[in-house]
């Protein structure tokens, strides 16, 4: 933990100077120069931080631009999204969520609650599966096939009796979910839950989010999910045009 600390003290101080070179990383540690340049390497490496010429002093690199853009890009997803989360919850009555992909798991980043909910649960911030939930399903379905490999060669959590775990399965699924454009989950994740979920995309065309709607089984029937999948599918649409994705580019 001492040299993860150390690494946020030398980022910070270089986002207050500017510019620092070795010799005042090390004092701002407590540590010797040769100490510092080792850490000041690893960095550089990352791309976190960059040198100002040859033997010169050190600057924020590129990376970190990256690492917050993502941030940025997450929090606009939120705020942008919430809109949509609270017009769909009244339309349809039920909770509507906003996920992302956090590497193996689905995050809740946007909620509401419909009229109809009598739950108080708050799923903002819980990490949930992808394998058994339907926004989960719907970002492991679009996810790189390596990390697909990756997370179905792990033996999978069985939630439910009605919770996916053979790998095949899996694949069949994501098949169908690509070409339907939704996910479902009947009592995959908790007994008595349905829920759908639709893709949300970002403007280069990729799948940044999931949108779904999800409510008790004696009132969000199999029946009602097939309706709500519409809704969904035009409030993401929307979405995802605010996000920049133009379908007819992304296509060509």
């Amino acid at each position: 933990m001492q040299s993860v600390d150390r690494a946020v003290t030398v980022l910070e101080l270089l986002a207050r100077n500017g510019e620092v070179g070795i010799t005042e990383i090390a004092g701002e540690l407590g540590v010797h120069k040769s100490t510092a340049s080792r850490l000041v390497s690893v960095l550089e490496s990352r791309g976190l931080v960059e040198q100002l010429g040859e033997r010169g002093k050190y600057a924020i690199g590129f990376g970190i631009v990256r690492l917050a853009g993502a941030a940025t890009e997450r929090l606009d997803l939120s705020r942008i999204g919430q809109s949509y989360c609270d017009s769909l919850a009244t339309e349809l009555g039920e909770t509507v969520n906003i996920a992302i992909r956090d590497y193996d798991v689905a995050i809740n980043i946007s909620q509401a609650r419909g009229t109809a909910s009598v739950t108080a649960h708050n799923w903002v911030g819980q990490r949930t599966p992808l394998h058994a939930t339907s926004s989960g399903k719907v970002l492991l379905s679009h996810a790189p096939r390596e990390d697909q490999d990756r997370i179905l060669a792990r033996k999978l959590e069985q939630y439910t009796e009605q919770t996916v775990i053979a790998a095949r399965q899996q694949r069949k699924d994501f098949e169908f979910i690509v070409r339907d454009g939704y996910a479902t989950s009947y009592e995959e994740f908790e007994i008595g839950l349905n829920a759908a979920a639709v893709a949300v995309y970002d403007h280069e065309g990729n799948v940044v989010a999931a949108l779904s709607a999800s409510g008790p089984t004696y009132r969000f029937t199999r029946k009602r999910v097939r309706e709500a999948v519409g809704y969904l599918r035009d409030a993401a649409a929307d979405l995802s045009a605010q996000l920049g994705f133009m379908p007819s580019v992304a296509g060509e």
